[in-house]
């Protein structure tokens, strides 16, 4: 009977032991997968940001990380999605992913939305409908409903512009947003950043010189397109103050050829100057409407701080260094054109 009881004995030990291990080794298997499917490294580092567009559905996310091969395995991330509830609460944005992240880390950051703000950067940008695009290649936003935007006279007398001057709502800098921006949000947001920008050191010297903030960025829209160094722009601007307080026409080439709408033009003729426009300040005395371009911040300042001088005219150099020569005096004006019209002339330039 000992001998029995023994080995009884031995085979109850020997099933523990066996049961102790399958449940170790369940364990096991069960933690290993918990691991892989949380904690794993499973960011491949291809890219560098993943793009969530905005109404995009889990599936939507599941083909964008197929297709930029953002993820090592996606039936991991699928599973640690369904389990922390992401599926079902998927928020637009662009959002930095790095080599190693795992899985419970990047679904965290997409479910509370903590994604990157770009870093959006524009100046020297002609049209509106240039801008919009350009705003839209770098954004989520829609161009043609921030173009249709910028067209609404609503939208305009908000903020106290009209459909012709809105344009000078937009102050180049650099600014931090977030990518799935809206077309309303955008705009609503270079509205704020231009009463930042008209600070009241700013709104004091346009009242000085006698204009408001936007007609210094009309003007400051001439002297951009004119100058070509910085250096040039105070004295070019003192130019134009001088004709507008005296009442005479601007007569600026480049508004001419944005009145003609065709920027190919090098040579302004007598007959672009006869284009009927309220932009041709050949035909008409007074600041055009609206800018003419994006004015930079270094122009509208030269306007506030423009150089007190007694020229009245100005014409390119005839060595096409980009700068100018001034002149008080109608004769020393036309010794100057002469000078430049010989040069275009030698160099076969007609239009």
């Amino acid at each position: 009977m000992s001998a029995t009881r023994q080995k009884k004995k031995g085979m109850f030990i020997k099933v523990i032991i066996a049961v102790v291990m399958i449940i170790a080794i369940a364990l096991a298997i069960t933690l290993f997968r918990y691991y892989k499917t949380y904690f794993a490294p499973n960011i491949s580092g291809q890219r560098q940001y993943l793009y969530i567009h905005t109404g995009a559905t889990f599936r939507d996310v599941q083909q964008m990380m197929t297709d930029s091969g953002i993820v090592k395995d996606m039936q991991s991330f699928v599973k640690a999605a369904e389990g922390m509830d992401y599926s079902e609460r998927i928020r637009p944005g662009r959002y930095r992913v790095s080599a190693g992240m795992n899985n419970r880390r990047l679904i965290n950051m997409l479910k509370s939305g903590s994604q990157e703000a770009v870093k959006f950067r524009f100046q020297n940008i002609r049209l509106k409908r240039d801008f919009t695009r350009f705003a839209a290649s770098r954004l989520e936003l829609d161009s043609t409903a921030l173009l249709s935007l910028l067209n609404s006279a609503a939208f305009a007398e908000k903020h106290g512009f009209t459909t012709d001057n809105v344009y000078a709502m937009f102050i180049p800098n650099s600014y931090e947003m977030y990518w799935n921006t809206t077309a309303g949000q955008f705009a609503e947001r270079m509205a704020q950043e231009y009463e930042k920008f008209w600070n009241e050191t700013r709104r004091g010297k346009a009242g000085k010189i006698g204009l408001s903030p936007v007609q210094v960025s009309i003007m400051a829209s001439i002297v951009d397109a004119e100058a070509l160094y910085n250096d040039e722009m105070p004295v070019i601007a003192g130019l134009y103050m001088n004709r507008l307080q005296k009442g005479m026409k601007l007569e600026s080439d480049p508004t001419v050829i944005f009145a003609a709408n065709d920027f190919t033009i090098h040579r302004v003729l007598n007959r672009h100057l006869r284009i009927e426009s309220p932009y041709n300040t050949y035909r008409y005395t007074g600041l055009p409407p609206g800018p003419i371009n994006m004015p930079s911040i270094s122009a509208i300042d030269a306007v506030l701080n423009y150089q007190k001088n007694s020229y009245l005219y100005m014409c390119a150099k005839e060595d096409f260094s980009g700068r100018h020569n001034f002149a008080a005096t109608l004769a020393e004006h036309e010794v100057n054109a002469r000078k430049f019209r010989e040069a275009l002339d030698a160099r076969n330039i007609k239009r």
